[in-house]
């Protein structure tokens, strides 16, 4: 087949080559390693992350394939892309891992790129070299690369050849429970047990004594097989109090490597980030350019090529040590693109296809300050419990230059327990840090969600702590400060009450006026709801549920069309309108004279409150013969906190456990829980055995207490 000649420009349209391309059946392809144009590109990967790649590649006319599993079949990058395949079962075992039905679905679509996203087969040696022997570009470093730095003790050997500082510890083969435990108590406790094919926080454990060494160890490795099918463990000493920065690497074929700046990733919980920087705060230019040139010194060592991120644990002393190299694009890549002005997907595209970095080191310019915040559907005070369900109701902030919303889900979508809960994250500049920090969170006050707990209002409260203010973050910032940041929750005060009681008769009203509407007789008595009285004003009583407690209120219908409402002492005036403006309904009222205009959202007999002090829930009470009544396994023993898998069961029935003993292990979002009896007492009966899967809120485990048993027994 003869060689075509083609020449086509950079980036910045500044340097021209002349490239070796053969013409096959799928499109353009490398002659003797050189490059290849990408005209279509296979997206290895769901969520928000297979729509960042889309929007980047319909962007450069390069044509998407999704690939999705039964639970995604409805998903928005589904709908995004230009073509999309079925690959099996929710699980991602059965679906999004398995290399053999991703490269199928390459070779069939024509594919000549794959985009492997995060997680997933992002880091997998045997994916890439799959890729290579299909003749498919694998949008990522070389298997070399990815092989090396992917076994946490075979990077940090090459890393201390490279002159890049690293911390010590157990590297070794022997695996063995004695001699890990060992050597933890040679390095001395606290230590941190990781899994050396590890990342995202999966298989990672802190042990802070020897006592729960091994306990501690059985987890991580459980944890390190689910996630990597790998339970090979290296220990380490456990910086107390570190920060976790991280720099933005990039690398060509052509032997460039630059790095596009630190981030700042030190606050997390289960060691997974949840809000991000970049630049770091107070981090001197000097120390930065350190960070940036021993992050390259990392790259060239392994021959680095395309996106990557190299972590360092850095000390009150702004001393630095390697961590881990991750060889794909991070999750919080957008705060590097926002304070650079770079499209790093762009980058990776065109990187892959053989042309040189758009940018050197000298043109990479810093300029402002970006936060990211990652919203999450899950429980921050029940332990950052992950959830799943519908969205019923989605508004976001309105994006702009300065505000990016990078999401895989729309409105009516359901988070799925299969995957990860991020619903999206939410990204902003500021021409300086503090500028970046009230854009985040007046940001966060226009992002509202119905149908899920999410982590929100934490986000609010942790963006608003005056030390997360000043800067000083460390990874242990979240239980240093636990007791600011998770506050007793507040009852809604008498005007947010009025407020929902409003937004109750305004509803009452618009439902009274659509039967007027549809009915054949306009003066029916059922087509008024005005509380319209010859001489008298009309009353009524209404009922709210704040929480636990019911409150009555007292609604009085003025002849004017305003309301007096009486909440035990205090009366107050109230005017207003349900309004829609953009999609959303507000509520425009006045209580006493002052005015607010909060997002009004009524579902399921719930009304919800959005502002910009906050958000609250009145709900309207359930009648009695209605409710439902509590099960057995909620009453008297453990139920299941989330739908998952049972991975391990510790009790039988028989035994005898106290409070807060362990009872099973559940698997859920590719996170482990132990779920822990709530008081003292003998099992009676455990309704799962291991591998079965359990609904939210399914009785798990049923408890006697001992007197109960006693009492039994005697009679």
């Amino acid at each position: 087949m003869a060689a075509v000649i083609l020449s086509f420009p950079t980036l910045q349209g500044l340097r021209i080559f002349t490239q070796k391309l053969s013409w096959t059946k799928r499109g353009v392809r490398f002659v003797s390693g050189e490059v290849g144009r990408i005209e279509k590109v296979l997206i290895a990967n769901r969520g928000e992350i297979a729509c960042r790649v889309m929007r980047t590649a319909k962007k450069m006319g390069v044509r998407s394939v999704a690939v999705y599993s039964d639970a995604d079949r409805d998903s928005m990058h589904v709908a995004m892309a230009d073509e999309a395949y079925n690959i099996g079962p929710a699980p991602s075992q059965e679906s999004y891992l398995s290399m053999e039905k991703v490269l199928e679905v390459a070779k069939k679509s024509g594919s000549h790129a794959v985009h492997p996203g995060y997680g997933f087969l992002s880091e997998n040696t045997e994916f890439a070299e799959a890729c290579k022997r299909e003749g498919i570009i694998f949008i990522g470093p070389p298997s070399s690369a990815i092989r090396d730095m992917g076994i946490k003790s075979t990077s940090k050997y090459i890393m201390s050849a490279a002159g890049v500082p690293i911390i010590g510890g157990y590297h070794g083969e022997d695996q063995s429970n004695e001699r890990l435990q060992a050597e933890a108590a040679q390095i001395g406790f606290p230590v941190m047990i990781k899994a050396v094919r590890g990342g995202g926080g999966k298989g990672m454990r802190i042990a802070q004594s020897d006592s729960v060494f091994l306990e501690q160890l059985e987890s991580a490795r459980r944890e390190a097989r689910k996630s990597f099918n790998d339970d090979v463990m290296l220990v380490e000493k456990f910086v107390e109090d570190p920060r976790h920065v991280e720099v933005q690497v990039f690398g060509d074929m052509h032997g460039n490597v630059v790095y596009l700046f630190e981030r700042d990733c030190s606050v997390q919980r289960r060691h997974q980030k949840i809000i991000e920087e970049a630049p770091g705060p107070d981090i001197s230019p000097e120390v930065r350019r350190k960070l940036g040139e021993a992050a390259v010194k990392a790259a060239k060592a392994v021959n680095y090529v395309g996106a990557g991120t190299v972590e360092f644990i850095m000390d009150a002393q702004h001393n630095f040590y390697f961590m881990e190299m991750n060889t794909r694009l991070q999750v919080e890549h957008p705060v590097s693109e926002m304070i650079t002005g770079t499209d790093l997907v762009e980058w990776q595209l065109r990187v892959a296809a053989g042309e040189r970095l758009p940018l050197l080191q000298d043109d990479i310019i810093l300029r402002g300050h970006s936060f990211e915040a990652r919203i999450y559907a899950e429980d921050p005070n029940n332990d950052f419990l992950p959830g799943a369900g519908p969205l019923l109701h989605l508004s976001t902030p309105a994006a702009d230059q300065h505000t990016r919303i990078e999401t895989g889900v729309r409105e009516g979508d359901e988070v799925s327990p299969h995957y990860d809960p991020m619903i999206a994250k939410l990204v902003v500049w500021g021409e300086d840090r503090s500028a970046a920090l009230k854009k985040l969170r007046y940001c966060l006050r226009q992002y509202n969600i119905v149908g899920l707990n999410t982590n929100i209002d934490f986000l609010l409260s942790l963006s608003g702590h005056p030390e997360f203010e000043a800067g000083n973050v460390t990874t242990s910032f979240i239980p240093q400060y636990y007791a600011d940041l998770f506050p007793a929750p507040r009852a809604p005060s008498g005007e947010t009450i009025c407020q929902a009681a409003l937004g109750l008769v305004l509803q009452e009203r618009r439902h009274t006026q659509e039967f007027v509407q549809a009915s054949n007789d306009p003066f029916s008595p059922f087509g008024s709801s005005s509380g319209w009285r010859s001489n008298i004003q009309y009353n009524r009583n209404m009922t709210l549920q704040l929480g636990d407690k019911k409150v009555e209120v007292i609604v009085g219908y003025c002849k004017d069309g305003s309301y007096t409402m009486q909440l035990g002492e205090e009366v107050y005036h109230v005017t207003g309108e349900v309004e829609l403006e953009g999609g959303a309904s507000f509520l425009h009222c006045s209580v006493n004279g002052v005015k607010s205009r909060p997002k009004l959202v009524i579902l399921d007999g719930t009304v919800h409150l959005f502002s910009t002090e906050g958000s609250s829930q009145v709900s309207v009470p359930v009648p009695k013969y209605l409710a439902a009544v509590s099960g057995a396994g909620a009453q008297g023993g453990a139920v299941a906190p989330m739908t998952g898998t049972i991975e391990k069961v510790m009790v039988k029935a028989g035994d005898t456990v106290a409070v807060g003993d362990a009872l099973m292990v559940m698997n859920a979002m590719k996170m482990e829980h132990t779920i822990r009896a709530p008081k003292a007492g003998v099992i009676k009966r455990v309704f799962f055995s291991e591998g079965s899967q359990a609904n939210r809120h399914a009785p798990l485990i049923e408890l006697e207490e001992e007197e109960e048993v006693e009492e039994g027994s005697s009679q």
